[in-house]
């Protein structure tokens, strides 16, 4: 087999993931003209999120996340003070239907589950998210494909080893938990690879967890187990001696209380192995990162819903957990040692904790 060159593959998959971002930011121009939220802009000057969406009767929230993507897309106009505009060129584009040759938003048709689109309409209304089970089991088998080449090329050879001591512990025989394991693909690699550990995945989804037990019956792992819980109901054993968050707590209500089950949880010299979106929490800095407004868009479509999915909830979304929130977030469960892990992953940082 020829090698491949890796320069030439790394241009197409930044390309094919760039026509990712394009879906993300289709779905957003569909809901901003069916929400009114360019028009709510088209003529009023710079405005803030909330004037925004005060104007259009919506929640600020919601909204805020949309307009910093529309930004982020070079859809809309971001002023240094925060204040958002669309200009006249913009409204051609995107509001003015009856008198503009180049309006283009009405093409855009949205492009998931109508009902699941009804539910995410309304959340810019109420305030309230979908959580992850209402978006649907196709949430769950696509976020596991999605994964599925990082975790069977990278998990392994190249994150594990970047862990202090975790490892030897897996290979010797080792108390693993999944929080928030979706599909299963992350779970089932590792105890594929460790037949000498045990292995329990934790989400709050059944639809997550049937297509998790069906991939491990498929491969026939015996060393495996599964619950439908969310991660705040971790057991208080003490002796799990690797947790793993791979990209769900910023996905939770109230992320601080699966922090505590986790420190309850964890053996003393245990650790856990927190993977989340590559983000500064600055927009500014995080302007460049081209594929930004793709992120905003998960956040809106699945990430912001479920963490808003309870009236109370945090609100974190995609590019809500970076490095200083998630150390913050740790201390205050219980966690001394916060070590960042940056290992060549475009989308991805990882944190290694420990107590």
């Amino acid at each position: 087999m020829r090698e491949l060159n890796r320069d030439a593959v790394k241009r197409l998959s930044f390309k094919v993931w760039t026509y990712k971002m394009g879906e993300q930011v289709s779905l957003m121009i569909y809901l901003g003209d069916r929400l009114g939220l360019y028009e709510a802009l088209a003529g009023s000057g710079a405005m803030e999120s909330k004037e925004v969406a005060d104007k259009g009767e919506l929640n600020e929230r919601f909204v805020r996340e949309w307009l910093l993507g529309q930004a982020a897309a070079g859809l809309i106009d971001r002023h240094g003070d925060g204040r958002f505009e669309l200009t006249d060129v913009q409204a051609a584009v995107l509001v003015d239907e009856d008198h503009s040759l180049d309006f283009a938003a009405g093409a855009f048709l949205g492009g998931i589950d109508r009902a699941v689109l009804d539910k995410i309409e309304q959340s810019f209304r109420t305030g309230i998210g979908v959580t992850y089970e209402e978006q649907g089991p196709s949430a769950a088998a696509g976020l596991a494909r999605m994964i599925a080449p990082w975790s069977r090329l990278a998990l392994i050879p190249v994150v594990l080893p970047a862990m202090s001591g975790v490892l030897p512990k897996l290979e010797t025989g080792a108390s693993v938990v999944d929080v928030g394991c979706g599909g299963g693909i992350v779970l089932t690699t590792l105890a594929e690879a460790f037949p000498n550990s045990r292995f329990v995945g934790y989400d709050p989804s059944p639809a997550a967890i049937d297509l998790a037990r069906q991939r491990a019956d498929e491969i026939g792992l015996g060393n495996i187990d599964w619950v439908v819980a969310g991660g705040e109901d971790l057991p208080a054993s003490n002796d799990v001696d690797l947790i793993i968050t791979f990209d769900c707590m910023h996905d939770m209500p109230f992320p601080g209380r699966t922090a505590a089950a986790i420190r309850q949880a964890i053996a003393d010299d245990g650790t856990w192995l927190l993977k989340d979106i590559r983000s500064t929490g600055d927009f500014v800095s995080d302007r460049r990162n081209p594929l930004l407004a793709m992120f905003y868009g998960f956040s809106i479509t699945s990430c912001l819903q479920s963490s808003l999915s309870d009236p109370d909830g945090d609100g974190l979304g995609t590019l809500g957990l970076h490095a200083s929130a998630a150390r913050t977030l740790t201390e205050a469960a219980g966690f001394s040692r916060f070590v960042t892990h940056d290992l060549d992953d475009p989308a991805n940082l990882y944190y290694e904790i420990q107590v």
